[in-house]
């Protein structure tokens, strides 16, 4: 039996979990999940990328040692996987020794086999995506065509990698490997790219001291792509060196193991180009296969800092529990596809397939007719003796439970559940036709048990086959069956495939509803939580408290579904205000402002004093009443909107220059911030 690994991406320390990393996260559990379910020696890898110019610009602005910077950045991953159930074997930081040993020995095998020389770099290069790029790859003005920036324009001498030399052996490898990219569309458009003709790449950089440093060459640094790839194998003690062993790496790597890394189709010319090249050239094995899923979107925009539309998982998990949030995102988004992020569609999800289809079910044949006509014990039964319809419902069962493993097999987990839901669909059909409750009114136990045994072995199935999406709601479903949890080992396959292994005598548990239903009320009320709309003014109490910052008018997006209100809807949020004229609002002197310094005010929870460059006008002190939404690290750097000519104004002893104006519903608070990198300065007009 094969070992099976899969890996996340390895997200980027600057960052903070949100719904897009979730996403990628909960579906490599899944995976991980389904495979150790099989009895398959499993193993399950995420992480964090800790190198680059950005990490230590960033570092530098907070006045903070890089390391200790990263080191504070490691925890909000860890709980909100933790709290999305997401079972990981290892956490992999690109500052630890053990990864660093493995990138010099990846570039040292490069190396050895001529791949790397010496030679002066001039391009254009975004420290925001760490990546180097053509003068016909820039967007109109020279601008990154992912972070909409400018770029830096580059002049040094590096090592490179030929990558030139791997034109043909690539797409040789791909021939030989025809499901190395998924989906095939990718698949595509990297033999494209590669066909065009592969030029050689910079693979060090000298200007900043932030990352692995080069073997034989201490005062560069290994290009932070070349050193992040290779968490994957450094994760499991590989590449060894001569005479080294390194039990897991033999273990969970090709040739020995299936090797899947999950990544958003934006990285992917990093890990479908850049890294079999590297690993062909170390004389190493490339992975078995690179999944490229699309990007969520939030309201049909893509999820970015700009327009304060990152969604943070965790409150929704808290709202409707973790296992909700991980059926909702394999269920509604066809893996590879771009998708669109919804909490209307996630309750639809609830209420419809979760509550009526599967908890229904569950709830009326064991806390009903199980306890009431057969003691709570699952009926005894001769499953040779079923009848046509009884066998149909079977036969189902054991189609859902082939085809779902098939599609769990090629990374499919929409597809699966796909299969997976025909059963329970099926199921609530038969419980209509055969009507259990007639039969128990008439007396027909013996009816009565071939349906009930029946529909309870169809709930075994499924409580088996949604575990690796639903962990904690699936043990809760198998424990009212009267079975014990599910706990995958090695060589032995769990997943059902049988129709019978309920066993007759067995005493369920009947219990609360699995997806208890929430009324009209509360459902608007988590949504009114999760979804901010737009806002007229803050509360004025909020207002006292927060000193230096205000609500302008604005449509927040972080909700999907959120839409600009009607005017009845906007006056039951924040009663108009009396129209002004031109001249009143010309008054306002509103500037961009870059936030050079961030530290919270001692005794206050909400206040955040800010050290702003205003350009011409010079630098100021603003205390900002954003506090609860924000870290102080989260906001320096951040171009914000101030309002200049205000007067001083003295807070917990503090003088406060100007206020920083920001949106908010109450529950949630978004600074208004440009979307292009204006001059600190600038005029609002």
């Amino acid at each position: 039996m094969s070992a099976f690994y899969v890996t996340t991406p390895i997200y980027y320390v600057n960052d903070r979990p949100h719904i897009g990393t979730a996403y990628s996260t909960i579906a490599a559990d899944v995976l991980a999940r389904y495979h150790r379910l099989r009895g398959e020696p499993t193993r399950f890898l995420t992480g964090l990328d800790e190198h680059g110019q950005k990490i230590e610009r960033r570092a530098q602005e907070v006045g903070m040692d890089p390391q200790l910077y990263v080191d504070g950045m490691t925890a909000p991953f860890k709980e909100a996987w933790k709290a999305l159930s997401c079972d990981y074997d290892d956490f992999i930081r690109t500052t630890e020794t053990r990864h660093k040993e493995r990138a010099q020995e990846l570039w040292l095998r490069c190396q050895q086999k001529g791949d790397i020389y010496e030679a002066e770099y001039q391009g254009h290069y975004c420290v925001a995506c760490e990546a180097y790029y053509t003068e016909k790859d820039l967007l109109e003005g020279g601008l990154c065509p992912m972070h909409k920036k400018p770029v830096d324009l580059l002049k040094e001498t590096t090592q490179f990698f030929r990558l030139s030399a791997y034109t043909d052996k690539l797409l040789d490898y791909y021939e030989k490997h025809p499901k190395f990219v998924q989906p095939e569309g990718r698949f595509n458009e990297v033999k494209s790219f590669v066909r065009e003709g592969l030029r050689d790449i910079s693979i060090s950089r000298g200007t900043f001291k932030w990352g692995v440093p080069v073997p034989g060459k201490p005062d560069h640094v290994i290009y932070v792509w070349f050193d992040a790839l290779t968490n994957y194998m450094s994760a499991l003690g590989g590449p060894t060196r001569a005479g080294e062993t390194a039990p897991l790496f033999e273990q969970f790597w090709e040739p020995n193991a299936q090797v899947v890394h999950l990544v958003g189709k934006d990285i992917l010319r990093f890990h479908a180009v850049y890294w079999p090249a590297f690993l062909l050239s170390a004389e190493l094995a490339p992975p078995t296969q690179v999944w490229a899923h699309g990007w969520l979107t939030v309201d049909g925009q893509k999820m970015s800092k700009s327009l304060g539309n990152f969604i943070a998982p965790g409150p929704i998990a808290d709202a409707v529990g973790a296992d909700v949030l991980r059926y909702y995102l394999m269920r509604d988004i066809g893996f590879g596809q771009d998708g669109d992020f919804s909490h209307a569609n996630l309750f639809a999800r609830y209420h419809g397939e979760l509550g009526n289809g599967l908890g229904n079910l569950l709830q009326r044949v064991v806390s009903s007719i199980v306890k009431n006509s057969f003691g709570g014990s699952v009926p005894s039964i001769d499953v040779s003796a079923l009848t046509d319809l009884d066998r149909a419902l079977m036969t189902r069962a054991q189609d859902s439970a082939r085809v779902a493993a098939l599609q769990l097999e090629e990374v499919n987990p929409n597809r699966a559940l796909d299969a997976i839901w025909e059963l329970v669909t099926a199921a609530n059909k038969y419980v209509d036709q055969t009507e259990p409750w007639k039969l128990a009114k008439q007396g027909d136990l013996k009816r009565l048990g071939e349906v009930v045994y029946t529909v309870l072995e169809s709930l075994r199935f499924l409580g088996v086959m949604l575990w690796p999406f639903m962990p904690e709601k699936c043990d809760a479903l198998l424990s009212q069956l009267g079975l014990d949890k599910l706990v995958p080992s090695v060589d032995h396959d769990l997943w059902p495939a049988v129709f019978g292994g309920l066993q007759g005598g067995t005493q369920t548990r009947a219990a609360t509803p699995l997806f208890p239903r929430f009324d009209k009320d509360q459902e608007a009320a988590i949504l009114a939580k999760l979804s901010p709309k737009v806002v007229m003014e803050e509360k004025s109490e909020d207002k006292a408290a927060a000193g230096g910052a205000s609500t302008v008018p604005a449509v927040a997006t972080a909700g999907v579904t959120a839409t600009v209100p009607t005017p009845a809807t906007v006056q039951e949020l924040a009663p108009a205000k009396d129209n002004i004229v031109i001249d009143d609002f010309v008054k306002a002197d509103l500037r961009v402002a870059l936030i050079l310094l961030a530290e919270r005010v001692p005794k206050s929870d909400k206040l955040l004093r800010l050290e702003v460059d205003l350009g011409p006008l010079g630098k100021r002190q603003i205390l900002a009443g954003i506090g609860k939404h924000y870290a102080p690290e989260d906001v320096i750097g951040k171009r914000v909107v101030v309002l200049a000519n205000l007067p001083p104004r003295k807070m917990m002893g503090l003088e406060s220059q100007g206020m920083v104006l920001a949106a908010g519903d109450g529950s949630a608070l978004s600074v208004l911030n440009p979307q292009k990198d204006l001059a600190p300065g600038s005029a609002i007009s």
